[in-house]
């Protein structure tokens, strides 16, 4: 089936309703089903799986974690080490699992022993796997960004709905009270009709141009550059070889786009819930950003981005505002933010007070909310919740349509940044008012044989 045609037939998935599974994976039944243990493959070991994914998953007794995959051989046997080494301590046995390592992910979706996948890679590996594990029949913990392209996101979308599989998505922001307490109060008219909503997210900075080098040997190169452009080696464009630190890829934008996905996401994620604009997005945007005029890092730094609704709402985004979010109504303001949590040690972080909750005045956080108004999804963790979800089959507090829309701000802004002026946006058709060039933005070229176009649909 030719693509467009794909996204043409299965466009309701763009109306912002969850679509009822037709297709219930056949790792439901028999004696892998989610109702006894759900065997679980992790694809990316790198530092986002070692302290967070794995990490938070193995706690749960329902979960067993059979199978690692890495194109770093090195962090793919860290990786199983991690998971023997955890079991041994919880059975006190010597042997108690025999983690399969699998260098081609591929491979460990063609494993019928495995129920779910959870995709920790860099962002440009984000989107085709997790396409492949649906169609696979697997569930999917998907870190975020959703995608590094609205079409692609569109097109995991479509395809999770069609394919009827559990797709929880990593903004784990929404599995913290404070956030979800926000939401819920200015869904209730805690602070009258709100008209704008201030989100600080921060930039990154630059760096010089770093030294080629010859690949590791352990290293996959070819395939770790995926469908992006084929470029000499530099570890300071990849992961470190030595340790578990922040990786330079986050800052190169062929492999992400700075900021404002590697956390945009989680803001503008959060920042819908409260806006009730989960299925939707901006009729506008208009940004501006300093970018490096050299070095290698070439992501975005300080910038501001401006988006407009429908509904009246105006959200501005900058690292000027503490980082986090504050909604402003006609009665009063909140502010919500993750305080002193931090997913992984390089987190940004809110200088001065961490106060996760607060407002204008304290009446309106001792609010109570009715039996008839409005109570949001509550979700305790992020990936005890997607677990439960792989055994009930409902749908988890971070889809992948509602992950698709909070994506798809996040890329607009980073085209807007690219684009001087104010650009159009219709977000049911996903495309830009009359401009050829944004439009052409939608979507990246890829690398045979990688990339989301060369999926068999």
């Amino acid at each position: 089936m030719k693509r467009r045609t794909f996204l043409k037939n299965t466009a309701a998935a763009s109306a912002g309703t969850l679509i009822i599974p037709t297709i219930v994976p056949s790792s439901v039944f028999g004696k892998n089903a989610p109702s006894n243990k759900i065997h679980i493959g992790q694809i990316g070991c790198g530092r986002i799986a070692r302290v967070h994914d794995m990490h938070e998953t193995l706690k749960y007794d329902v979960a067993r974690m059979v199978a690692v995959s890495d194109v770093d051989s090195n962090r793919m046997a860290d990786g199983k080490k991690l998971v023997e080494d955890f079991y041994k301590g919880k059975t006190g046995s010597s042997n108690p699992i025999d983690v399969k390592m699998y260098a081609d992910y591929k491979d460990m979706l063609a494993d019928k022993n495995i129920d779910a996948v959870i995709i920790s890679t860099p962002d440009h590996w984000h989107s085709q796997p997790a396409i492949e594990a649906a169609l696979a029949g697997k569930d999917i913990y998907l870190q975020k960004p959703t995608s590094l392209t609205v079409e692609e996101g569109r097109l995991l979308s479509d395809i999770v709905h069609r394919q009827g599989v559990i797709l929880q998505v990593g903004t784990q922001q929404r599995s913290s009270p404070q956030f979800r307490r926000a939401a819920e109060l200015v869904r209730n008219g805690r602070i009258g009709k709100v008209h704008t909503v201030k989100i600080g997210l921060p930039g990154d900075p630059s760096g010089p141009v770093f030294e080629a080098g010859p690949i590791p040997k352990n290293l996959n190169f070819d395939m770790w550059l995926g469908s992006t452009p084929e470029i000499e080696y530099k570890e300071d464009l990849v992961h470190p070889q030595n340790d578990y630190s922040r990786p330079g890829w986050l800052r190169h934008e062929n492999y992400g786009a700075g900021m404002i996905t590697g956390w945009g996401q989680h803001h503008y994620d959060s920042a819908a819930w409260g806006m009730d604009t989960e299925f939707t997005g901006p009729i506008s945007v208009e940004a501006v950003a300093q970018f490096p005029k050299s070095g290698d890092w070439n992501v975005h730094g300080d910038f501001m981005v401006k988006h407009e609704y429908e509904n009246g709402m105006t959200v501005y985004t900058s690292g000027g505002f503490p980082n986090g979010i504050r909604y402003e109504g006609t009665d009063g303001w909140i502010f919500v933010t993750r305080g002193a949590y931090r997913a992984t040690e390089s987190d940004p972080i809110p200088e001065g007070s961490t106060k996760a909750l607060d407002a204008s005045s304290e009446e309106i956080l001792k609010s109570k909310i009715g039996k008839n108004e409005t109570h949001l999804y509550v979700s305790n963790e992020q990936h005890g919740n997607w677990l439960d979800c792989v055994q009930s089959r409902k749908q988890p507090i971070s889809p992948v349509e509602i992950g698709h829309r909070a994506c798809t701000v996040c890329l607009i802004s980073h085209i807007a940044m690219k684009i001087p002026g104010i650009l159009q946006w219709d977000p049911k058709a996903e495309k830009f008012a009359n401009n050829d060039l944004a439009n052409s933005m939608l979507s990246r070229p890829q690398r045979y044989p990688y990339g989301t176009n060369y999926v068999k649909l």
